[in-house]
């Protein structure tokens, strides 16, 4: 490295559909942070740039490489540090810079680690057009001559970001509220304590009761993903012992957030992305509301019944931004726990959704359990269920065959969904390992949900025909 202008060429292959993630050792390293930070400056003629990286112990060794790059490709860089990934979203939008990386693995095992990346308004960079020149200049290395750019320690900028985030709750409406907060020891930590000392500045009457909340490499409680029941009983524990209101629990960098009701209960994502939306709907009515076409129901019902527009879009933070861009949707939200607000640049955050639920909660002088008990009997789901099989399109086909005569409708937008009026299935491959996911869902009949998904697990393992 040290402003080197050929490097030579190098094999690539830690970009995925629009962000990096590789294993360490074998396909990222120090080498390659440098390449993606050189190319991305020369790429992009980017004159500033935002850099943040999570916890992992790798992370700083591959930033001070991606600073180093971006730098000698003529960039001033503004070095977060320790961030989560929506603080580089938030610091490339609010400072007008022409994009932002965050060093991260989000949930990924502890040998591996990546990168997120975003231009100018943070936007997503286009896998088609605006990824591939990155990509084909980090491989080459056939970089420009180097002209050293800046490097700002932009650290003592989360004050702007936690002003920015208290803003999203209007603190007068506020109960009084214990909650549960479960960092997983990763990045969240730090950046939850300048949001809760904002808003105790602001007169919020919170109990914040914080769990695995130091910051560690190691992940001695796990690699911070609540998304698995495995990861869930801890914090199920915690807002029992405390008698605690709700518990909200981080992955590793914090762009995804999970909410446990007063009973302890996980609620799955999708639940929280329609009673997200229908909260937005009472504010501002008529609005669009995206969402991802794996679980609909709920969601759709209550978007319907408050009055707004249902926007389906293809799974992914890259698709679900485009799409709200181009409707001009005012949120979006995922059930695998990715929430979206135009206000936020139409970015993913893991702080903004329990702002707003505690406001919601607040406001309806009611428990996350009386909100959303009722929905999810109502449109019961099995949750997303992964099987590993050795020939997934064989699998698909199958289930295909076997059921697509009997569907009301096929939708191809994301896998295949059949629907079948009282009931529907969602069916996707992995695009990195042979794993096929499936959702269930149906109309008031949980048995159903049983039923269908038992009928498709045998037909995708071959047990049936």
């Amino acid at each position: 490295m040290n402003g080197q202008d050929q490097m030579g060429r190098r094999e690539i292959t830690c970009f995925k559909a629009y962000d990096v993630r590789g294993e360490l050792g074998k396909n990222l390293d120090p080498d390659v942070a440098y390449r993606i930070g050189r190319a991305f400056a020369q790429a992009r003629a980017a004159k500033r740039a935002v850099v943040g990286r999570d916890s992992r112990e790798s992370s700083p060794e591959l930033a001070k490489a991606l600073i180093e790059g971006l730098t000698d490709g003529g960039a001033d860089v503004l070095d977060l540090g320790l961030a989560g990934t929506e603080e580089v979203y938030f610091h490339t939008g609010f400072h007008d810079t022409d994009g932002g990386i965050e060093v991260t693995a989000s949930h990924n095992p502890i040998n591996y680690n990546g990168m997120k990346i975003v231009g100018r308004g943070s936007a997503p960079l286009d896998p088609a057009t605006e990824l591939p020149p990155i990509v084909e200049l980090a491989t080459s290395g056939d970089f420009a001559p180097a002209s050293k750019g800046s490097v700002t320690d932009f650290s003592h900028a989360r004050a702007e970001y936690a002003s920015r985030m208290a803003d999203f709750v209007d603190v007068a409406a506020l109960k009084p509220m214990k909650i549960v907060v479960n960092a997983g020891n990763g990045t969240a930590g730090p950046t939850f304590d300048a949001i809760a000392a904002e808003l105790q500045r602001r007169g919020a009457p919170l109990t914040f009761v914080r769990m695995h909340h130091n910051v560690d490499s190691s992940f001695p409680n796990g690699i911070p993903n609540p998304l698995l029941p495995e990861n869930q009983p801890p914090t199920v524990a915690e807002v029992k012992a405390q008698n605690a209101d709700l518990g909200v629990a981080w992955d590793g960098d914090f762009d995804r957030c999970f909410f446990f009701d007063e009973d302890g209960r996980f609620i799955p994502g999708e639940y929280i992305v329609g009673l997200l939306g229908a909260a937005f709907l009472e504010k501002s009515p008529g609005e669009k509301i995206v969402h991802d076409p794996r679980v609909i129901m709920n969601t759709r019902a209550m978007i319907g019944e408050a009055g707004g527009e249902a926007v389906v879009s293809k799974t992914g933070h890259a698709f679900i931004k485009r799409k709200m861009r181009d409707v001009g949707a005012i949120y979006g939200g995922e059930m695998s726990a990715h929430h979206y607000f135009r206000d936020f640049y139409y970015c993913d955050s893991g702080m903004i959704p329990w702002l707003l639920m505690i406001e919601l909660l607040s406001r309806k002088g009611k428990t996350l359990a009386e909100l959303l008990s009722e929905r999810m009997r109502l449109y019961p789901s099995s949750g997303e269920t992964n099987y590993h099989i050795d020939d997934p399109d064989a699998a698909i086909g199958r289930v295909i065959g076997a059921y697509e005569s009997r569907a009301d409708s096929r939708d191809d937008l994301d896998g295949v969904s059949l629907d079948f009026g009282t009931w529907r299935f969602n069916l996707r491959k992995s695009n990195t390992e042979p794993v096929v996911r499936l959702n269930v869902e149906a109309d008031g009949d949980a048995d159903l949900v049983a039923e269908k998904q038992a009928e498709l697990a045998a037909l995708l393992k071959g047990e049936a025909a």
